[in-house]
């Protein structure tokens, strides 16, 4: 039975909930429940603290773990990014006082707040610099309002409660962060096991569906190179002739953003009968 670790609460526990129920796993109904066996699946699901999954998968004791590659990198754990999720972006910055830091050498001797120790001491290592980070488990934009540090290291998504702190960011970004599922960094690319190949290939589907649609169009025969290149598909379109040998239906996969411009496009070539369906599963 596969152990796949879930995060129980945060801003990665609803969505990875979701996104493993359109997967056909069954999923807790009670948040209270900790541990839920889905025989149907052959799938037992943890659900912990999202900072903690990653060194359960590092040790072992799971197969699987849905996280964020910060608090994967973060954790120092034995364990490696099996695949991207799509969900939960954020992106990691250093911010300070406005006007007073403009590059990452200027952080050379100063004092960096975060909440992500590990990950800040591993980036500065890297860039050769030198600096004494200060750990803290929350609200480390008001670390340097309060005096215990010079440069705050934190999740950016718009940039307003740094602002409200008086902070802006600089430099480039430390790390651009993302849900991802985990495995054992024991477990080689040829060594996954059954279990886990096929919750890679449910949760490719998802995401598939998610990112595509399905395009169907009627288009006159003489016409339908022209359609076919703006709508290629992800091998080839189906075209089927109509009872009407001067017409053709075509299907093909198309991306969900590019909807509307490609039924304006097709419109133009001659196109008609332009119908979006949404896909809500698939295997490629």
């Amino acid at each position: 039975m596969l152990r796949i670790a879930v995060p129980n609460k945060g801003s990665l526990s609803e969505p990875a909930v979701d996104m493993l129920r359109e997967a056909g796993y069954r999923q807790r109904r009670d948040t209270r429940e900790l541990v839920l066996a889905d025989p149907d699946n052959d799938v037992e699901f943890f659900f912990l603290r999202p900072r903690d999954i990653a060194v359960y998968v590092g040790t072992g004791t799971v197969d699987a773990g849905i996280t964020g590659r910060d608090l994967l990198l973060d954790s120092g754990a034995a364990a490696v990014e099996h695949m991207q999720l799509g969900f939960a972006g954020s992106t990691f910055r250093y911010a300070a006082p406005v006007g007073t830091i403009t590059s990452l050498d200027q952080v050379e001797g100063l004092r960096v707040a975060t909440s992500y120790e590990v990950l800040v001491e591993n980036h500065l290592r890297a860039h050769g610099v030198t600096a004494s980070v200060v750990h803290l488990d929350g609200a480390v934009e008001s670390a340097v309002q309060l005096g215990i540090a010079d440069v705050v290291a934190d999740v950016v998504s718009t940039g307003t409660t740094l602002r409200g702190a008086g902070l802006e960011v600089f430099g480039d970004p430390i790390l651009k962060s993302e849900a991802v599922l985990i495995r054992p960094a024991s477990v080689t690319d040829d060594a996954v096991s059954t279990g886990l190949e096929t919750l890679t290939r449910r949760l490719l589907g998802v995401l598939t569906a998610r990112q595509y649609v399905l395009m169907d169009y009627d288009v006159p025969a003489h016409l339908v190179e022209a359609a076919v290149a703006l709508t290629p598909g992800l091998e080839s379109p189906t075209v089927s002739p109509l009872h009407d040998r001067d017409w053709a239906a075509v299907r093909a996969m198309v991306r969900r953003d590019q909807t509307n411009k490609l039924m304006d496009a097709l419109y133009e070539v001659g196109a008609r009968a332009i119908l979006v369906t949404s896909i809500h599963a698939c295997r490629l």
